[in-house]
């Protein structure tokens, strides 16, 4: 069984950063495939950024509308997943949830290939 616990989420102004934090307790962090989604009232859950392990490296995947001012990242000694978040706009307003997945996927997966969830972490952007 994977748990995750999100972290990190806050009220910012626009243009400011955050990092939000996922601790994932479980077997194979280091295989998992992971992905930082989010939804904003009235919207469906949409995925922002998926890492996923290929051979011996970990590849990145961004949806357009953060390329370039959101990250994706891994610690696997500390079995995180973290999203480094610049210029944030009131658009980015969200809870942002961390999703695990047994399997490779690459790209950013779809919210129903994720295999466990987290609670999510909001996020407010004032403008």
């Amino acid at each position: 069984q994977v748990q995750l616990v999100e972290s990190g989420g806050k009220l910012v102004e626009t243009g400011g950063a955050l990092r939000l934090s996922c601790i994932v307790s479980g077997p194979n962090f280091d295989k998992l495939t992971m992905a930082w989604f989010r939804q904003a009232p009235g919207e469906e859950r949409e995925g922002v950024a998926g890492i996923t392990r290929i051979w011996d490296s970990d590849k990145d995947y961004y949806i357009e509308s953060v390329f370039g001012r959101f990250f994706i990242s891994k610690d696997n000694a500390k079995s995180t997943v973290y999203l480094a978040m610049n210029d944030l706009r009131p658009e980015d307003t969200a809870v942002y949830y961390c999703a695990a997945k047994i399997d490779l996927q690459m790209g950013v997966p779809p919210a129903g290939a994720m295999d466990y969830w987290g609670k999510g972490t909001l996020v407010t952007v004032s403008s």
